[in-house]
């Protein structure tokens, strides 16, 4: 636990409250952009306040955290929930979520290929998943 008067990098910090796994991911989504305050690309090493929130896209995931405490090692999932205060909106976390348990479009072995009716039906399934996830 850091103290309040000392500098923490955000890469850093995100390793450190299990949103990422390794600090090297973090520092990456760092710089592609997907870390973002107040709608602002973070570099790695800018320094994290208490009472900043962060905008963090994982993947298809995106999370919404704000900072309530200053965390330097990385501890155990419970103790780290401690540090941040999660604000992801709900249907994202839904949507998220649910999308694991979308149709697996696949088709039977040796049922050749699909007709022109089966073929829109699997486009339209397609489409209706991608539609959700924007």
């Amino acid at each position: 636990m850091a103290n309040e008067g000392e500098k923490l990098r955000i890469d850093k910090y995100l390793w450190a409250i299990r949103i990422f796994k390794t600090r090297s991911l973090a520092t990456e989504a760092c710089k592609a952009g997907r870390v973002k305050l107040n709608g602002q690309n973070v570099k790695p090493s800018a320094i994290v306040k208490v009472g900043d929130t962060y905008h963090i896209q994982k993947g298809i995931e995106r999370k919404v955290v704000k900072v309530t405490g200053l965390l330097d090692k990385r501890v155990d999932a419970k103790t780290a929930v401690s540090f941040y205060e999660d604000h992801t909106p709900v249907e994202e976390t839904y949507g998220y979520k649910t999308m694991h348990h979308a149709p697996l479009l696949k088709r039977d072995r040796g049922t050749g290929r699909p007709t022109k009716k089966e073929r829109r039906e699997i486009d339209g399934l397609k489409s209706d998943w991608w539609d959700e996830t924007d």
